[in-house]
């Protein structure tokens, strides 16, 4: 899953919005509402879907389809 932010800073700044977000899995969906789930940003995607300069990976927890907590 690509999480469409530049940082985990900005991403922790949006806790209790939706998430923004580009699935890439062939195996299913990633994204749940309730739960937690592992992402990056890829920067460097060679399809040009990351987003942000520096890459980084996130562990997120979503609540009722919100963004919970950023680790």
């Amino acid at each position: 899953m690509i999480l469409n932010y530049e940082s985990k800073k900005q991403m922790k700044e949006c806790i209790g919005e939706p998430l923004r977000y580009t699935e890439t899995s062939w195996f299913g969906n990633e994204y749940v509402s309730t739960g937690s789930f592992c992402g990056s940003n890829r920067p460097n995607d060679p399809e040009g879907r990351g987003t942000g300069k520096r890459e980084f990976f996130a562990e997120v927890w979503m609540e009722g389809g919100a963004l919970a907590k950023v680790k």
